[in-house]
C-alpha cells in the first residue's frame, strides 16, 4: 500500500470521526442548518421590503438574499474548520493525534474536507427554503455560483486555520475567536453595498480581501452585467496567498507545540 493512500485513509479516519460526532448529536445538526436559515428569513424579508422602496434592490430580486446565503458559505467554511480543531481540543485528544501516524498536513486535509461536509448541511437548507417563501432560487446564478462557493469556502478556511493556529498558542481562551474574527473583515467585504460606497481610504483594504470580489461579482451578474471574470481571477489569487499562508501559520504552531510537548496539556 503506497504512502498516498495511507494519508488518504488517515484523513477519512478523521472524517469518519467527526461524522460520528455529528450523527450522534442532533442540536449539533439542528443548529449548522437554522442559523443560515434563521439569516436568509429575516434577511429575505427585509430583502422584500427594500424592494418596494429601493430601485437598486428592485433591479435584481433577492440580490440580498443571495448575499447573505453566500456570505454564510463562507461563515460555514471558517467554522467548519474551526469546530473540528476545538473538538479535539474540548475532548483532550490532541496529545493522542501528536503521537498517532497522522501527520499534521492530514489533519489540515480532514479539517478541510469535513468544513465543506458542515458548510452544505448548513447553506442548502437555507437556500433550499428560499425558493418557496420568496421565490428566489440561488442556483439560477448557474456556473458562477460554483466559483463564488469554491473562493468562499477556501477564505473561510484560511480564517478558519489561522485561528485554530491562535486557540492552539493561547489555548481555550481565545475559542471565541473562531465566531467573532471573521465578522471584523464583514464591513469591508462589501456584502451588501458595491465598495464604491466605502470610504476612499478603505476601498484598498476591501480590495485586499476575496469577498470583496466575489460579492462584487454576484452582484454583476444579478444586475444583468455579466461574469467578471477578472474579479474571479483575483479571488483565488489572494485566496491562493491567504489559504498558503492560514496552512503555514497553524503547520508552525502546531510544529512548536509538539517540539514542547505542549499538546499533551492542551485543554487542561
Amino acid at each position: 500500500m503506497n504512502a498516498l493512500s495511507l494519508s488518504f485513509r488517515r484523513i477519512a479516519a478523521m472524517c469518519l470521526r467527526h461524522l460520528y460526532i455529528l450523527k450522534g448529536s442532533w442540536p449539533r445538526l439542528l443548529e449548522m442548518a437554522y442559523w443560515p436559515a434563521i439569516n436568509m428569513v429575516v434577511w429575505g424579508f427585509t430583502s422584500q421590503f427594500f424592494a418596494s422602496n429601493s430601485s437598486w434592490v428592485a433591479q435584481a430580486a433577492g440580490i440580498l438574499i443571495g448575499a447573505v446565503i453566500l456570505w454564510d458559505v463562507m461563515f460555514r467554511g471558517n467554522l467548519g474548520v474551526a469546530l473540528c480543531f476545538l473538538e479535539e481540543m474540548w475532548s483532550r485528544n490532541l496529545g493522542h493525534l501528536a503521537v498517532s501516524p497522522l501527520r499534521p498536513w492530514e489533519l489540515v486535509a480532514s479539517m478541510l474536507c469535513m468544513s465543506l461536509i458542515r458548510t452544505v448541511i448548513g447553506v442548502l437548507p437555507a437556500a433550499l427554503l428560499a425558493i418557496p417563501l420568496y421565490h428566489y432560487s440561488i442556483f439560477d446564478l448557474g456556473l458562477p455560483l460554483l466559483a463564488f462557493w469554491a473562493s468562499l469556502m477556501i477564505s473561510g478556511w484560511a480564517i478558519g486555520l489561522g485561528v485554530s493556529a491562535l486557540v492552539l498558542r493561547f489555548g481555550l481562551g481565545a475559542e471565541s475567536l473562531a465566531w467573532v474574527l471573521i465578522f471584523a473583515i464583514a464591513p469591508l467585504a462589501g456584502i451588501y453595498y458595491p465598495i464604491a460606497t466605502l470610504p476612499g481610504w478603505l476601498q484598498p483594504l476591501a480590495w485586499a480581501l476575496p469577498p470583496a470580489h466575489v460579492f462584487e461579482g454576484m452582484r454583476s451578474v444579478m444586475l444583468g452585467h455579466g461574469f467578471r471574470g477578472d474579479l474571479l481571477a483575483s479571488a483565488l489569487a489572494l485566496n491562493a496567498l491567504y489559504l498558503a499562508g492560514g496552512v503555514a501559520v497553524f503547520l508552525r504552531v502546531w510544529h512548536g507545540a509538539r517540539m514542547r510537548g505542549a499538546l499533551l496539556n492542551v485543554g487542561e
